[in-house]
């Protein structure tokens, strides 16, 4: 009986599509961790480091149906929403907040924010707007930079290899790297306004308490989403004016 041996033949055509196959496995998996890293590295990071507040959310109607309230909440924290939306705007941060509580128009329509810290110089905000791919918004506006009361800004952020100081849908990426004693800058007319960080915090988008007017004394509170490229927790830097306006 004839013994055949047979020797696969390794030709250039196979090694070539091997090198590629490894090539493309190597570039899906550094992809992978390019885009996945900046989640979990914040996640570990504001964990350890700040804090996550527990703030009770404004209780939800109880004539809503699940479907109702499936869609009031869509795409916030709740990975299972049955609905997606375009975060650029910002009606959508904080779904279960009712735009009806806005306490009237405010004579200032719109001004500048600057953090020096980040690089952000002379931002614009809009006074009452929604789109924020095209500004930073002051939400559910109850007084002027200033005024005694608590300003909020919304601004967008996203995965730090993407961010740019000048793109509105990027520029509040690097708000997690605030720290206590930063500088916030409004410019309202030919008035700055200088704010002082005193603190940082986690909540969740139901946890509206952050929104409400506080008349104590003079405050900022610059919000956006996290972990960067995600919607489903908020940032929340909260700052109080510290020098009078000096007029430029």
């Amino acid at each position: 009986m004839a013994v055949h041996l047979y020797i696969k033949e390794n030709t250039v055509k196979k090694r070539v599509i091997n090198y590629a196959s490894y090539l493309a496995l190597t570039a899906g998996s550094l992809l992978l961790f390019w885009a996945f890293y900046p989640v979990v590295s914040f996640e570990v990071y504001s964990r350890v480091f700040i804090p996550r507040e527990v703030i009770a959310p404004i209780p939800s109607s109880q004539v809503a149906s699940p479907l109702e309230l499936a869609n009031s909440t869509a795409g916030n924290y709740n990975i299972f929403s049955n609905n997606l939306r375009d975060f650029t705007d910002a009606s959508l941060w904080f779904p279960t907040k009712s735009k009806e509580e806005n306490s009237g128009k405010l004579n200032v329509k719109e001004y500048f924010l600057s953090i020096p810290k980040l690089n952000i110089d002379k931002a614009l905000v809009k006074v009452g707007g929604q789109d924020l791919s095209k500004s930073l918004i002051h939400y559910l506006p109850t007084s002027t930079p200033g005024e005694s009361g608590n300003v909020v800004i919304f601004g967008h952020s996203t995965l730090p290899q993407l961010y740019s100081p000048k793109d509105y849908k990027t520029i509040f990426t690097y708000l997690p790297s605030l720290e206590k004693g930063d500088k916030v800058i409004l410019k309202v007319g030919k008035l700055n306004f200088e704010y002082e960080i005193f603190e940082m915090f986690v909540v969740k988008p139901d946890q509206v308490s952050v929104l409400a007017p506080r008349y104590d004394a003079v405050y900022l509170t610059l919000i956006t989403c996290v972990p960067p490229g995600t919607f489903w927790n908020r940032l929340v830097v909260r700052a109080k004016l510290t020098k009078l306006p000096t007029e430029l």
